[in-house]
């Protein structure tokens, strides 16, 4: 994974504090890592975390740009091989199915040729509904990647379905995707 840019969003959910575990292992493994956090990821983890595994700042505003003068969602992607959203929420899949664009993730989801890989987490019956399922329907029709939730407890304290795939497992399929061996 030595040098290898990966784009890492984060969407609102408990299992954000996952996706620590997961861009610290990415960097361990070498990788070059930029964090892109939703205003709703931020209830949940804070930036700093981010800022200190990556060593580059969060990027969090459309019109905020921190490092790219033609704006993040230009250029993020142009140096990112792969985009990884763990976790993915609802909103973030419906957002993707309808191609809206109304904040920085978004943006990069339509700005983005390479590999997206989605992570689900959200309650069992969020994941269950037949809109959610409609919309991971059509994104995999769309090219976009999924790495399938488990099932376990989750932390509205129901045991279901909906729980975000292990970091260990996400990273694998990130070394896959990439082709760099598991």
């Amino acid at each position: 994974m030595q040098d290898r840019e990966i784009l890492l969003a984060v969407t609102g959910g408990i299992a954000a504090y996952k996706t620590a575990e997961l861009c610290s292992r990415l960097i361990q493994e070498g990788a070059a890592v930029s964090v892109v956090m939703t205003e709703s990821a931020e209830r949940f983890i804070g930036a700093t975390t981010f800022e200190a595994l990556t060593g580059r700042p969060v990027h969090r505003h459309l019109f905020a740009p921190q490092e790219h003068h033609i704006g993040e969602h230009i250029g993020l992607v142009r140096r990112a091989e792969i985009l990884v959203v763990a976790p993915a929420s609802a909103n973030c899949l419906a957002k993707f199915t309808y191609g809206l664009a109304d904040d920085l993730l978004s943006t990069i989801a339509l700005s983005h040729t390479g590999p997206v890989l989605l992570a689900p987490a959200m309650n069992t019956e969020m994941w269950e509904k037949p809109s959610v399922q409609r919309n991971v329907t059509q994104l995999r029709q769309d090219g976009f990647q999924f790495i399938e939730p488990g099932s376990g407890w989750l932390s509205c304290g129901q045991v279901g379905a909906g729980r975000m795939a292990e970091p260990a497992e996400i990273l694998e399929r990130v070394r896959a995707t990439l082709g760099d061996g598991l």
